[in-house]
């Protein structure tokens, strides 16, 4: 094993957007007198983001071809009783992938933001947190500890707070921001319990010692119940997953997160920081195959994501709904994956999907540019011919999306179908008929967008509201009744530059990753209790083998019979879709308020929270902390002083009485006294 990566050259990938984030936001920015232009903080910025990027690629060949690894602590930040507090890292084959990934997108992303934020005042200030968001997701995956791993956690969850509710002014912004951090604190609470319990019974935080100690905590039972202490930890950190990864039911802030700009839904809400949990479980993996309830547990809730987040998808009508919704279903099949013990495939599923998905969302802020920031699908149409390159690498997407055979999603996503299929888990029946249903869905509302967008009638001249705005205020009014046209080039080279690996990144990488020893030693399944990789490994000929053999199974027609269908009811016969909304308006008003779970969260869980802290507030703050000790002490205290007072009267007289009196009683006591015990007695 050549071990050839050095401490300092892989400090420099999270520290190099970070240097650029600083000087940004400090000095670019009224913050720091605004010393720095736009041109010069963009280039900032990216350069930072580009020496990460290439030193990342290079540290990918290096783990990859060379067998390099490292994991050694940096700095030690304290010992509290024998628990080390460590910054460090752990660079293998998972984490070497996960950062050519983000760098990668982020890199693209960058350099879109030129274009796309030409307008904006906060120029500078989005560049900043791009960039800090980058140095976040990179501490977060080269992480070789739990405290680290948890800081890179809050850090992108702050980061994306800041960017969802960039245009501070605009109320709907700051709603879904409030959402999206309240969500991810409630499944950041089980993931901490999570690591807490991990560091009670291992007494470390890294992850190699945890998995020494794996084997004991497989065996230990969960105190005063009948649970076994491993499925606990796993599912309290799978919680954490849900919130970050946005699975049901802690899906509900990542569509309203569609309120920031359109950059960073490509940057955080596809490609980095929703994967976050989907790379913390495959991390954990020799954990999670300790305890089959926990990987029920997971299967079931990705299922239900997968299927019934890809039917909310079909009635939106924004284009970065329809893209977000996407999203949520697509993460459902990695934690499919998960559950099934296909960690590396769910992984696989991470990387394409990263591609694919982050052109698809600059795919459609290039299409809110070119149509003057509308974002209505229903009154676009015919954008093909003013907007080719986007429309090429929209449509190249969205094949990528629904599994077309030879494109990336087709690998990662019909080895989680295979995946599923093979696995003995209970909830595997109902997973696999969801992922199934799904692949027919997905490829429903991604050509409904897609034929409402670039082909047919041109209705952009119809629209009756020309506030469909973006930019928050940005808009040009004066725009809408003009044609629509292309984007600059800093938009339209990141949409090739994506397109390309969406195309051919799971052909070249499937035998690897999947089939080869890409993820040995990194990545752990207990194959005889979970055959599921074993059997695919089995039925695998090849990238050319399985794309012609895809041809021939359900998927693949569930597919084309999505595409066909959502043909024929938005371009040959566009009266369908209004006479299946007229008969099925139940089904369509609970699709409408999204399975009514943000009124439950709104009207049930918040205002029971709010009942219980004002009952608390009320009966324990008020009532007893307040009014029986605090108050009442010092009443009791003044009632006793107040009887004291009327005996303490300060005249000798009533001292000389007193004292007579207690003479008497004493010498009664002592003269009668035993005359009435032999009375009593007798």
């Amino acid at each position: 094993m050549s071990q050839t990566l050095s401490a300092s050259t892989l400090l420099a990938v999270p520290l190099a957007p970070l240097a650029g984030a600083l000087l940004a936001g400090i000095f670019g920015t009224t913050f720091g007198g605004n010393w720095i232009g736009r041109r010069l903080s963009h280039t900032l910025t990216i350069l930072g983001v580009l020496v990460a990027f290439i030193l990342s690629a290079m540290t990918l060949k290096s783990v990859a071809v060379d067998g390099a690894r490292f994991n050694e602590t940096l700095y030690t930040w304290m010992v509290v009783g024998g628990l080390k507090m460590e910054v460090g890292f752990l660079i293998d084959s998972l984490t070497a992938m996960m950062m050519v990934v983000v760098t990668f997108v982020s890199l693209m992303v960058h350099i879109y933001t030129i274009g796309y934020m030409e307008e904006d005042e906060g120029y500078n200030r989005f560049f900043a947190y791009i960039s800090l968001f980058t140095f976040s997701m990179l501490m977060l995956v080269m992480s070789n500890n739990l405290l680290q791993l948890f800081f890179g956690w809050e850090a992108v969850g702050l980061v994306s707070y800041l960017l969802i509710g960039f245009w501070f002014n605009k109320p709907t912004a700051i709603f879904a921001n409030m959402k999206a951090f309240l969500v991810n604190r409630v499944g950041d609470f089980g993931f901490i319990l999570g690591i807490g319990l991990i560091a009670a019974y291992t007494g470390t935080l890294n992850y190699s010692e945890i998995f020494a100690k794996s084997g004991e905590l497989g065996g230990l039972p969960f105190p005063g119940t009948d649970w076994m202490l491993i499925t606990v930890i796993c599912i309290c950190l799978f919680i954490g997953a849900m919130g970050k990864s946005a699975q049901f039911p802690l899906h509900v802030w990542l569509p309203d997160s569609m309120e920031g700009p359109t950059p960073i839904s490509a940057l955080i809400h596809a490609a980095t920081m929703v994967t976050a949990g989907i790379f913390m479980v495959s991390r954990m993996s020799p954990l999670f195959e300790l305890s089959d309830t926990a990987l029920n547990l997971i299967l079931i809730v990705g299922s239900i994501t997968a299927l019934f987040m890809g039917f909310l998808g079909i009635i939106q009508n924004d284009i970065k709904r329809v893209v977000a919704y996407s999203t949520l279903s697509q993460l459902g099949y990695m934690t499919v994956a998960l559950g099934a013990s296909a960690y590396s495939v769910a992984v696989f599923h991470l990387m394409t999907h990263a591609f694919f998905k982050a052109l698809l969302f600059l795919g459609a802020g290039s299409v809110i540019m070119g149509m003057h920031h509308n974002q209505d699908i229903r009154w676009m149409g015919g954008v093909r011919k003013y907007m080719p390159i986007t429309w090429i690498t929209s449509l190249l997407g969205s094949l990528a999306l629904i599994g077309t055979p030879l494109f990336s999603g087709f690998y990662s996503k019909d080895s989680i179908i295979e995946a599923v299929h093979f696995s003995h888990l209970p909830a595997a029946h109902f997973a696999h008929f969801a992922v199934l249903a799904g692949v027919f869905v997905t490829a429903f509302y991604s050509f409904r967008m897609y034929f409402l967008v670039f082909h047919g009638k041109e209705r952009f001249d119809q629209n009756p509201d020309a506030h469909h705005d973006d930019h928050h205020g940005h808009g040009h009014d004066d725009h809408h009744s003009h044609d629509p046209h292309e984007s600059p080039w800093v938009v339209t080279v990141p949409l090739v530059l994506l397109a390309i690996p969406s195309v051919v990144v799971g052909f070249l990488f499937i035998q690897p990753m999947l089939f080869g020893d890409f993820f040995k030693d990194v990545i752990f399944v207990d194959a005889a209790k979970h055959p599921a990789m074993a059997k695919l490994a089995e039925i695998f000929h090849g990238p050319v083998g399985m794309a012609l053999h895809g041809l021939q199974t359900a998927p693949f027609w569930l597919a084309a019979a999505g595409v066909a269908l959502s043909y024929y009811m938005y371009m040959v016969n566009p009266a369908l879709p209004a006479a299946i909304k007229r008969m099925c308006m139940p089904i369509y008003t609970l699709f409408e308020n999204k399975y009514y779970l943000d009124w439950i969260n709104e009207n049930i869980l918040a205002r029971g929270a709010r009942a219980l802290g004002t009952g608390l507030w009320k009966g324990g703050d008020q009532a007893i902390i307040d009014g029986a000790l605090v108050n009442g002490s010092w009443k009791l205290v003044r009632g006793v002083a107040g009887v004291v007072r009327w005996v303490q009267t300060g005249f000798i007289f009533h001292y000389a009485l007193v004292m007579i009196l207690g003479v008497f009683a004493l010498m009664t006591w002592f003269v009668w006294g035993d005359v009435f015990m032999q009375l009593i007695k007798k």
